[in-house]
């Protein structure tokens, strides 16, 4: 049974950080691509970045760049998402995704639970 598992989210102030783990079991991580979407309240959920299956190409969000930063661990079955000054507008439930193929242009075929981020004063 393919599953996700989303941690590290939380209450942060601007300007933070936080890093967001996702743990894959039932599959063999390393050939796949993996992404991170989000999707905040009353909008639709968009890609915030994503990594290919040996992690040597990634892409991002144009709203993220510069601070967001997806890497992977294939002997861990993890990816992670590394975010730095994070802004009010970075609120969201992040959920990580498994891409049909090695990049996301297969597109998800299945998402974690989520996890809440909120960067509040």
């Amino acid at each position: 049974q393919v599953q996700h598992v989303e941690s590290g989210g939380g209450l942060v102030q601007p300007g933070g950080s936080l890093r967001l783990s996702c743990e894959g079991s039932g599959f063999f991580v390393g050939n796949y691509g993996m992404m991170w979407y989000r999707q905040a309240p009353e909008k639709e959920r968009e890609l915030v970045a994503a990594i290919s299956n040996a992690g040597g190409t990634t892409t991002y969000a144009e709203s993220v760049k510069g601070r967001f930063t997806i890497s992977r661990d294939n002997v861990k079955d993890a990816v992670y998402l590394q975010m730095k000054s994070l802004k009010p507008e970075d609120t969201a439930v992040y959920y990580c995704a498994k891409s049909r193929t090695w990049w996301y242009s297969g597109g998800p075929d299945y998402w974690g639970q989520g996890t809440q981020v909120t960067v509040s004063s």
